[in-house]
This record gives C-alpha cells, structure tokens and sequence, in this order.
C-alpha cells in the first residue's frame, strides 16, 4: 500500500451508524439536516486550516454523509482530494439495494479507493479504522458518547496523538465540541 498523500494534511472520519442516530434512516428529518450542515462547514474550516484530503471508511450513516460534503468541498475547492478507504470486498453485502447504488456512487467519485482485505474477517473494520487514523494528522468524529467502533476509533486517534474534532449528532449547537487547541474554527 502507497501513501501518495502527506498526513499532515490528511483528516479522516468516523461517525455513527444509522441506528444509533435519533432519526435513523430518516435523512429529512431536521436534525439529520443540521448534522450534514455541521458535517460540510467542519470540513469546510478543516480544509482552510490547511487539510486538503479526507479519507472515509464508506459505512452507513455519518460516513455517507461525510462522503458527500467533501464531494461538495471538492467542487467548491478543486485541489481536495477524497479516499475511499474499503475495510474489504463486498463491504456492501447485506446492503438494501438503495444503499449499495448510493455507495457504489460515492467510491466512484473518490480520487483513490484503498481496500484493506479481499474478505470479511471479525476485525477488518478495526484495521481500516487504523489505516485511516495512521494515515492523517486529524480525526474528524461524530459521536454521541456510546460505545462502539467510533468510541475505539477516537481512542485509538488519542493514543496515537492525533488532533480530534468531535460533533454529537444529538446536540442542537452548531459548533464542534471537542477541538484540541492547535486548531480553531
């Protein structure tokens, strides 16, 4: 594997799931709305404090969303530059039939797509969580304090001294709430 960027101005994301959102699957809903907005303004203040590649693990929920806004800094900014970072073949399976066209979309429009395993294995999701805190200078998370991949994600991101921006998707604020002080938006 080639690392053809510099992680100082690297940021990759992690973020919940739909079924631990308030609203679930329901992207009209207010709140999920709001969260997309905050999703694309941090990134937006990421990218002006000097970051220009985002990596993604293409998950459900905050990943898609997340996916979607740099596609947008993209076009608003032409030197971004968005990865797709793949836990494994067939990350999909189990997809409804919306979700795999929307995801096979959104890794078409990444500039680079990085798959980590050819197969499923317990801790494939935990290695791609890895790459991509090991591969940037900032984490950019939306949790909302529960346990869970995006908990051991930020974790692991504390332990490896990486910069971390954290939104709770329950919140109504419209600010990150955890900033580590070398960056201010």
């Amino acid at each position: 594997m080639t690392r053809r960027y510099l992680s100082a101005k690297t940021c990759c994301f992690t973020g919940h799931r739909p079924e631990k959102l308030p609203w679930r699957n329901n992207e009209k809903d207010p709140r999920c709305v709001l969260l997309k907005k905050r999703i694309y303004d941090v990134s937006n203040a990421l990218y002006h404090s000097g970051i220009n590649h985002f990596i993604c693990g293409m998950a459900l929920g905050c990943d898609t969303y997340f996916c979607e806004a740099v596609i947008t800094l993209r076009d608003d900014f032409g030197d971004v530059t968005l990865e797709a970072a793949i836990p494994c073949e067939g990350q999909y399976s189990g997809w409804t039939p919306q979700q795999k066209e929307r995801y096979f979309y959104l890794v078409s429009q990444c500039d680079d797509q990085t798959v980590l395993q050819s197969r499923w294995t317990p801790e494939c999701m935990l290695e791609r969580n890895k790459y991509m805190v090991d591969a940037s200078s900032v984490l950019f998370a939306v949790y909302n304090g529960s346990r869970g991949g995006t908990m051991h994600t930020i974790n692991y991101a504390k332990k490896s001294g990486r910069e971390i921006v954290i939104i709770n998707p329950d919140s109504s604020s419209g600010r990150p709430e955890g900033i580590m002080p070398s960056r201010s938006f």
